[in-house]
């Protein structure tokens, strides 16, 4: 063996371990800081089979990145091709150390192939970064993170791949080399490396090896500390992310005499799923250009609020590691990114959780900090106080007396569930429904519907409370949880077969988050509950759709604006296309831009129906002029709130639109 050899064993074998005890103790104390954060999270793993088919289809299928075509198809080559790659990689690293081992003389067939593949893997991954390149150069879209850091990952992988090529054309001169490379030997052509002696073919090989172990090893003790550390978080985090579309907000525990604190305070108070979130984000910024928020000048960006929250983590992480999360700072603070502003933003349409590759939960953070400004700062917009206080006496956010809950129906012969408890449905109606203009006119049209087609329903009327939605996203924990517990101890006395509902909200919080008080019944929206109601031929259309008579065309135009809490929240998309399809015979949907799970919300959810909008353009506005794009004379909904805010958003465009709930246009139909 001569000299050089054994300097490279020495030399390789202290680079290994220099670089991987690094990369140890940088991971490691990412890990601990996992560990030390005071907010746990009870979790049992379940459904492993069904976790590991969403590994595989999610992170090994690159399902979620391809969401969005090409720069998915470009990470899906990068992603391969960089995969294909190490395993040479590590074999040239133990053969730097030890030179006897050589798994081309075991397994010449499997390994030559092997190689041959990579070769042409390798060569796809230059073609991957050379979109990532022009995307970064040439398009500049708003929501891709272009920094140094970004810069210096593709820099590195581009060294790494080209190095590869440059290694293994040089084995190609070698006296012995066992595969056939297909794209790297064409280097040698291009390059004349043919025309070396044996010593220049040496070095060079030499030459390219040093470069791609340095840069290899470079970017393994860079990964832990750069957006890339989501090569070691993204699959866990897919691997434990919730499997259900359906998502309730966490309970807090209010009557826990021992806390300190509610809500999110302080980034000690994450708990680990939180946490390894965090870690999981590439930064690739689709949530930011999926969200309403940030679309419309607002100070939100929910990729921006993660990078802010993993900054402020990373930052206290000595103190958490110590024990000492008494000392951390505040998330919202003078100085902060993470302003009031910010997290008073958000509509909660989960539209970032949504398109999110890696399965990053952004609301929880959100909610959960608007949770402690409220209990523990008492900080929220002003018009809040009104709002809560008026859910606080009449259990509504109008202030209406809660007694004229069912003034409404007056007239209808509407049973109250107290007359009829055995009633096949218990319809709950709502806030809006009960006491907003527009929201009676569909709670009407509805109980007209359900009158025709022989239903057996019954209201609470003034048994009803607030569905405790608007407190809940609003921060107001403790008054969600007054209103909840007071519908649940009404539920709960009659034990109704099935609950209906026309408002998402009420939907979605009935279904999903009563449960953790104690009242699991089955929920259904209107859109189901009507479509079923026409299959069953319980309801039949009998005229045509006044706006589509008018316009002289049978075929449309009709659009349906999709409700996030529908939607998004809990995957009803069909239902109330299939319902409007049914309704009028020969409606082709006309739909608008941003439709379906990629659907742009009202601007009501969160609580900001009952918020000023100040900042930036209004989001009802803005979806009011997609409607108007779509060319459509009639817009449909099946949300009180979508409806208001489509109409305020249309009158203020000063272009007239009749916008209708999916209940409002069947009741006509089939009158």
């Amino acid at each position: 063996m001569d000299s050089y050899v054994i300097v490279k064993s020495v030399l390789m074998l202290a680079a290994l371990s220099a670089a991987f005890s690094v990369f140890f103790i940088r991971s490691r104390r990412l890990f601990r800081l996992i560990r030390s954060v005071r907010g746990k999270l009870p979790f049992t793993l379940d459904r492993v089979k069904e976790r590991l088919v969403v590994l595989l289809t999610d992170v090994v299928g690159q399902s979620n990145v391809r969401r969005k075509a090409l720069p998915g198809v470009a990470h899906t080559l990068i992603f391969f091709g960089f995969l294909a790659v190490q395993p040479h990689s590590l074999e040239l690293m133990l053969k730097g150390v030890c030179p006897a081992f050589d798994p081309a003389k075991w397994f010449p067939a499997v390994y030559g192939g092997y190689l041959f593949v990579a070769d042409v893997l390798a060569a796809l991954v230059l073609i991957g970064l050379a979109y990532a390149v022009y995307r970064r150069v040439v398009e500049r879209p708003k929501y891709l993170t272009l920094n140094t850091d970004a810069n210096l990952i593709i820099l590195f992988t581009c060294v790494i791949i080209v190095t590869f090529q440059f290694i293994n054309a040089f084995q190609t001169l070698l006296p012995v080399h066992v595969a056939a490379f297909p794209v790297s030997g064409l280097w040698i052509g291009l390059l004349g490396l043919e025309r070396l002696g044996a010593g220049q073919i040496t070095a060079g090989y030499e030459i390219a090896y040093w470069l791609h172990m340095a840069t290899i090893l470079g970017f393994l003790v860079y990964i832990p500390g750069s957006k890339h550390l989501h090569l070691l978080a993204a699959a866990p985090n897919v691997f434990l992310k919730p499997l259900q579309r359906e998502k309730a907000m966490p309970k807090t525990d209010i009557e826990d005499e021992s806390a300190e604190t509610f809500g999110l305070g302080k980034v000690s108070e994450l708990n680990w799923k939180n946490v390894l979130n965090l870690y999981a984000c590439t930064e690739c910024g689709r949530c930011e250009e999926q969200c309403p928020a940030d679309q419309t000048g607002k100070p939100l960006s929910p990729k921006k609020v993660i990078h802010d929250f993993k900054r402020d983590l990373l930052a206290h992480a000595d103190a958490i590691l110590a024990g000492k999360g008494d000392a951390v700072d505040p998330i919202v603070r003078e100085g902060s990114p993470i302003t009031a502003d910010v997290i008073w933003s958000c509509t909660t349409c989960r539209a970032c959780e949504d398109i999110c590759p890696v399965n990053i939960e952004q609301l929880d953070f959100i909610l959960e900090t608007r949770k402690h400004q409220v209990l523990m700062q008492a900080s929220f917009p002003p018009e809040m106080q009104a709002t809560f206080t008026n859910l606080e006496n009449q259990a509504n956010p109008w202030g209406f007396s809660a007694d004229t809950r069912a003034d409404w129906s007056k007239g209808m012969n509407v049973p109250l569930m107290c007359d009829r408890p055995e009633a096949e449905i218990l319809y709950f109606v709502g806030c809006a429904g009960a006491f907003d203009d527009r929201g009676k006119k569909i709670a009407q049209a509805m109980a007209r519907v359900l009158q025709r087609a022989g239903v057996d329903f019954a209201i609470l009327g003034p048994e009803e409370a607030c569905n405790g939605d608007l407190a809940r996203r609003a921060g107001n924990e403790y008054l969600a949880q007054t209103l909840i517990k007071q519908n649940v101890e009404v539920l709960n006395r009659y034990k109704p077969q099935k609950i209906l509902t026309g408002c998402p909200h009420c939907f979605n919080i009935i279904k999903n988050e009563y449960p953790q008080f104690g009242a699991a019944y089955p929920v259904v929206h209107h859109s189901e509950w009507l479509r079923a109601l026409f299959r069953q031929g319980r309801l039949k259309s009998v005229k045509g759709i006044k706006e589509l008579e008018a316009t002289g065309s049978a075929a449309g135009p009709l659009a349906f604006h999709d409700s996030c809490y529908l939607g998004r929240w809990n995957g009803i998309y069909d239902a109330p296309r299939d319902l409007l399809r049914a309704a009028g015979s020969g409606i082709r949907l006309a739909e608008m831009r941003r439709h379906g799970a990629k659907g742009f919300c009202c601007g009501a959810g969160g609580g900001r129906m009952f918020m000023e909008e100040t900042i930036g353009k209004r989001i009802n506005i803005e979806r009011a002029e997609e409607v108007i794009a779509s060319g459509a004379a009639l817009i449909a909904t099946a949300c009180p709130f979508c409806a208001t805010m489509l109409s305020d958003g249309l009158r203020d465009c000063q272009t007239p639109r009749s916008v209708k709930d999916i209940a409002e246009i069947v009741d006509e139909v089939t009158a």
